[in-house]
């Protein structure tokens, strides 16, 4: 069974402490899923984010446009169409190879989009775990 993190990066008072659960969790890559990219927490701005994980030996992949919320229609709707189904497909190829985070603003999965994507995931057989609390979190 195959590991996945999902966090909501305003759980942290800094990038510095974010940094350290991630490398004390041995993730290699972290998966932004924010549509938007931006933020008032200093260092959490998609470029000061990405340059902050690199420095640290970990890579950034920013898939807003494929899985982040801020649709047209629902995203329960979107989390059923062609398009979705192929960018999970790309999380899914890319976890396999790497220890993954799943990362977005939210600081609990069940009122964020993040919760169709960990669904998804674990309906393939995936663990997905809080950063932060650990343990198979509970979503809508």
């Amino acid at each position: 069974m195959i590991l996945v993190y999902d966090v909501g990066y305003g759980r942290f008072k800094s990038v510095s402490e974010f940094l350290g659960s991630l490398l004390s969790r041995n993730v290699s890559v972290v998966v932004d899923v924010r549509a938007f990219p931006r933020s008032k927490i200093q260092g959490f701005c998609k470029g000061d984010l990405e340059r902050a994980l690199k420095e640290s030996g970990l890579e950034y992949l920013w898939m807003g446009r494929e899985l982040g919320g801020f649709r047209k229609i629902t995203y329960s709707e979107y989390a059923n169409s062609e398009e979705f189904e192929s960018s999970l497909k790309r999380l899914i190829e890319l976890a396999k190879v790497k220890r993954t985070c799943i990362m977005c603003l939210e600081k609990r999965r069940d009122g964020c989009h993040r919760r169709f994507i960990v669904a998804r995931l674990e309906e393939r057989g995936f663990r997905v775990e809080d950063l932060v609390d650990g343990g198979i979190k509970k979503h809508a």
